[in-house]
């Protein structure tokens, strides 16, 4: 499977006057929608695009990746090919949070320009919830009431059998790259900050988000919102604001 332009990015072609490129990479199971709030909450100087994986929405139709190496190089390229000359940033909640900072990784390793600054929502390298290869092939109605103990996934989807059986097979096949992710321990070069809910049950760990200052020598902290693991959907704003907020600085800092 290869990487197509106009296929990877909505929106597909970024705004041509914006300074700086975000990308934003959607939790297990989701894809580009979970963020269209963010454009109108975002300066016109920033041009977000989120990631859409196969198997889902407008890429329903294709297949989805079951394993973990070959939708990170995919994705890897996907990246790759899409930058410019601009600075660019990662935003990523849940397993998009592993894949961004697993790319940042590969960048650092590959000798490639690094992010100016990512995001990590909903996700730690230690303390998270890892998923076995026998729970994304439980049965649907298991399934179900499993993701809706865990909180893992919004609580409008669970009473839609029309949303369900577009998230089920995606949500499936995104677990089953999730539970081959083992954290080797290495962190990345670019600053990097944290957010996350008080009251995520994924966060195995009470303090799971105190494992990210290792992880990078520019750690920028980390917030924390009431609620759970989709808190995100409720303080968005807050959210890109402070986000916004040392990207701006750090780009400032960095021209």
């Amino acid at each position: 499977m290869t990487a197509t332009r106009g296929h990877w990015f909505q929106p597909v072609e970024p705004s041509p006057t914006a300074e700086i490129r975000l990308f934003l990479f959607p939790h297990a199971g989701s894809g580009a929608i979970i963020y269209r709030d963010w454009a109108a909450l975002l300066s016109d100087d920033i041009a977000a695009q989120a990631v859409t994986l196969p198997g889902r929405h407008d890429r329903r139709e294709e297949e989805t990746f079951t394993d973990w190496d070959y939708l990170l190089d995919a994705l890897y390229d996907a990246v790759l090919d899409e930058l410019d000359d601009r600075p660019f940033a990662f935003f990523g909640h849940c397993l998009g949070a592993q894949l961004a900072f697993r790319l940042a990784i590969r960048m650092d390793q590959d000798g490639i320009d690094t992010p100016a600054l990512i995001g990590m929502s909903g996700w730690a390298p230690e303390g998270f919830f890892l998923p076995t290869e026998e729970q994304a092939q439980m049965p649907e109605a298991e399934m179900i009431g499993w993701i809706k103990k865990l909180g893992s996934f919004p609580a409008a989807v669970y009473d839609n059998p029309e949303m369900l059986a577009l998230v089920i097979p995606a949500l499936r096949a995104d677990l089953s790259v999730a539970a081959q992710y083992r954290d080797d321990g290495v962190g990345v070069s670019c600053p990097l900050v944290s957010y996350g809910g008080r009251s995520d049950p994924l966060m195995e760990d009470p303090a799971a988000m105190s494992s990210w200052p290792c992880r990078s020598p520019q750690y920028l902290g980390h917030s924390d919102y009431s609620g759970g693991h989709f808190y995100i959907d409720t303080h968005a704003a807050a959210v890109t604001s402070d986000f916004s907020r040392h990207l701006h600085r750090l780009v400032e800092r960095n021209s």
